[in-house]
């Protein structure tokens, strides 16, 4: 069995695999290393979870996977239970995107990419930011940075007297 790089507190640095069987059962396991993170190495594995889906689909079937009922509902489910995994998921390669995609509606175009529901997106993220900054705050951690990049990458302006309001 091949092993994969990991970083010093055993979280591998390579996607996280999960089955079309893990799928089927909404079984989370495969996030387990990640989730168990104490709070402090959570925010400091921020942007670095990628999601790999072992899902059959048929070469004709057009659909993106954030379409596909199976793989929402896990991805629905995985949201539900760790709220934080959103600050783990990935950015820059789409990671988050389709994560949030799963979540909302949205459309798809070859020229722009995945196109949130405007009114959808704000609720989403307005609500996300409220509960990870209270979640940071209760572990004496700061994250306001990492939760304003998320927004940013979501396609989502974040005022700047949003915090102040807060504090």
């Amino acid at each position: 069995m091949p092993t994969h790089p990991q970083a010093s507190d055993g979280i591998s640095t390579q996607p996280v695999v999960i089955t079309a069987e893990q799928v089927r059962q909404l079984d989370l396991s495969p996030l387990r290393p990640w989730l168990e993170l104490a709070p402090a190495e959570l925010l400091g594995h921020s942007g670095q979870l990628s999601l790999s889906f072992d899902w059959p689909q048929a070469p004709e079937d057009p659909r993106e996977q954030s379409e596909i009922a199976e793989l929402r509902l896990w991805s629905l489910r995985a949201d539900a239970l760790h709220p934080g995994l959103t600050l783990l998921l990935e950015r820059s390669g789409g990671q988050l995107c389709r994560h949030v995609a799963m979540q909302l509606p949205h459309s798809f175009s070859r020229n722009e990419g995945i196109r949130f529901a405007p009114a959808s997106l704000e609720l989403w993220i307005t609500h996300r930011l409220f509960l990870l900054e209270d979640w940071s705050r209760t572990h004496g951690l700061a994250c306001r940075g990492q939760l304003t990049a998320m927004a940013t990458v979501l396609g989502y302006e974040l005022d700047p007297q949003f915090w102040t309001a807060l504090d």
